[in-house]
């Protein structure tokens, strides 16, 4: 059983990581200065479309090696929270036809709330690093 868990938490961290890391590159595509006048247009700073995007790559590729989980899994929850409410909630769960709704926002929040709660339980960078110290502390 504990195998199982260690191997959904993994599935779950590597897919949010994935996510995370292909919108980050499609942000990097679109142009940092294109996304950045949008974030304008909608009451955010421009220059945070550099800190999320890059957030989004570097936090995405964290999750998928399993690296610092928790703070990463928390920082997206609060990230996802931010556009959930100031541009999805308008949109409706499903979307309006012009563009997708917040249901896989709100599937990505579960997804990074369940991480920042239980942390990397599979095969990790956090899970090397935290063997390492428990086997430390026992000797």
């Amino acid at each position: 059983m504990k195998q199982q868990k260690a191997l959904a938490s993994t599935i779950l961290r590597v897919v949010l990581g994935i996510t995370m890391l292909a919108h980050g590159i499609i942000k990097m595509q679109s142009g940092l200065d294109n996304i950045g006048g949008w974030f304008s247009s909608i009451g955010i700073p421009s220059f945070m479309a550099y800190i999320i995007a890059y957030f989004e790559v570097i936090g995405g590729a964290a999750l998928i090696i399993g690296l610092l989980t928790r703070y990463v899994s928390a920082a997206f929850v609060i990230m996802l929270l931010v556009a959930l409410f100031k541009v999805k909630v308008a949109i409706g769960f499903t979307g309006d036809g012009q563009g997708a709704g917040w249901e896989l926002d709100l599937a990505l929040i579960a997804i990074a709330a369940y991480l920042t709660i239980r942390g990397s339980e599979g095969w990790s960078v956090d899970c090397l690093f935290g063997r390492a110290r428990s086997a430390k502390s026992t000797n």
